[in-house]
This record gives structure tokens, C-alpha cells and sequence, in this order.
């Protein structure tokens, strides 16, 4: 991984776009500072368009997509996406919710295995995933262990990611990458040429493949394997880290 001072200025000046993972990488110790908000709306002010990308639930997703200043928000690891335009808030499903129970029995069986771990308390406004907490409200537990739970996730038959916090599965074939491809396209007539993506975690490896500009705050770091890893890393971690590339992107694009 590269430090910004080294990513190409054509690359700089060809995002249109970017996207950012939410935990531990705009939020700090579980919180958006004021400086990475800030960052945020200097993002949106500046023309480019503005997608937060996160496992976090549909309910959450909701929110928001009507109170931040972005034009959508993916969620549930790409799942579904909440586009914002003016005042309007419209859900666009690209996963199919899994049957009555299946999700709730699938829990029972792993935190048998897991009894330390518990469901994560967002669960309750989630439509297609179980994300168990390994580092949020409980732990944290080192990575080797929410990796473990991730191999019994498809012991049981399904796709499962890795955050800085939890470890969410699914059954389905979309994740982050294909789901943020989609959206692009259908709804902003862009591609992963003009992306650029900030994350922190093993489930934003998808996306460092695919985006144009790939970077990870420092934090990431704290995953000692990344079989995806980004181009590039920031200096500052967390929120720091956002806003240090957001400061250096609108710089190099001459943007206020």
C-alpha cells in the first residue's frame, strides 16, 4: 500500500464518485466526528457524488440516506440501496430476503460454537443478512476469531464477510462490489473507472479491486492478511484518515 503523495494526479482527476465503508472509517470509537462530516459535505458540495457503503441494517441505511449528506447509502453488504434525491428517499432491492426463521435458526446454531459472540444489536431492522458482534458491544475478540466464524457461516452455506466489528452472512450470491457496480450504472451513469473507495476491513476487499482509486485508512493495518488489499493508505486512521483523503481529492481536482 502506497501512500497518497504517490497516487497518480490523472487518477486524482478522474473520480467522479465516492464511496466509503462507514465503521472505523468515517466513525471513531463507534462516532462520525466533526471532522469527518465535515469532510463528508465538502465531498457532496464539491459536485462529486457521495455513496456510503456499509454492512450496517436497512433501518439504519434509511436514516441515513435522509440525513447525511450523500446521494445513497448500499447497504447490508450490498443488498439494497436507499437513493436520495431532493427530498425523496427510494429503496431499491438487489437481494432476496431469505425465508421466515432461516436466519434466526442459522444464529442459534452458530453462537453455539461462538457462545462469547451474540447476535448484533442492530439485527432487529435488518431485511437480508445476520451479522453477529464480535468487537462492537462485546469482545472485541481478535480477527482470527470472527474469521473462524466466517469459515462456520459457509460450513453452513453461506457468504460471509469479515467488518471491523461484526461478521455478517448471508445467503445470496451479491456482496459490496456487485451490488456498488450496479448502482453506478442505473443510477448515476458511471463506472468503477471514475470510483474512488475508502474502507477499512477484509469485506472492502471487493471493492479495492474494482474502484479506480483504492484506499484504506490506516486502521487497516490492524489485519495482519488482506487478500484484497487497497493502493493506496492514508496516513491518519478512523475519521482522520477520511478526511485526509478527502482533503487531498478535492485539492488535487482544484475543487473549494
Amino acid at each position: 500500500m502506497k501512500a497518497l503523495s504517490e497516487v497518480p494526479n490523472d487518477l486524482w482527476h478522474s473520480v467522479r464518485a465516492v464511496g466509503f465503508d462507514i465503521d472505523d472509517t468515517v466513525t471513531t470509537d463507534g462516532r462520525v466526528t466533526a471532522e469527518a462530516y465535515s469532510a463528508l459535505w465538502a465531498l457532496k458540495a464539491s459536485g462529486l457524488r457521495v455513496l456510503a457503503v456499509t454492512g450496517r441494517p436497512a433501518g439504519w441505511c434509511d436514516m441515513i440516506a435522509r440525513t447525511w449528506p450523500v446521494d445513497g447509502v448500499l447497504g447490508e453488504n450490498g443488498a439494497l440501496f436507499f437513493r436520495r434525491t431532493d427530498r425523496l428517499v427510494t429503496r431499491h432491492d438487489l437481494g432476496v430476503p431469505p425465508a421466515p426463521g432461516q436466519l434466526e435458526a442459522l444464529a442459534e446454531r452458530l453462537l453455539q460454537q461462538f457462545p462469547d459472540f451474540k447476535v448484533a444489536s442492530d439485527q432487529f431492522c435488518r431485511r437480508f443478512d445476520l451479522a453477529i458482534d464480535f468487537a462492537e458491544e462485546v469482545g472485541p475478540f481478535p480477527i482470527r476469531r470472527a474469521e473462524e466464524l466466517a469459515n462456520a457461516f459457509a460450513e453452513e452455506g453461506a457468504k460471509a464477510k469479515v467488518s471491523s466489528i461484526h461478521v455478517n452472512g448471508w445467503y445470496g450470491d451479491w456482496d459490496k462490489a456487485s451490488g456498488l457496480q450496479q448502482i453506478l450504472r442505473a443510477h448515476f451513469d458511471l463506472d468503477t473507472h471514475q470510483l474512488a473507495y475508502v474502507g477499512d476491513s477484509p469485506n472492502d476487499g471487493p471493492l479495492f479491486t474494482i474502484a479506480a482509486l483504492s484506499v484504506g485508512v490506516a486502521n487497516i493495518r490492524d489485519f495482519s492478511e488482506l487478500p484484497e488489499a487497497p493502493a493506496y493508505i492514508t496516513v491518519h486512521e478512523r475519521g482522520a484518515g477520511f478526511s485526509e483523503f478527502a482533503a487531498v481529492l478535492l485539492d488535487k481536482q482544484g475543487l473549494p
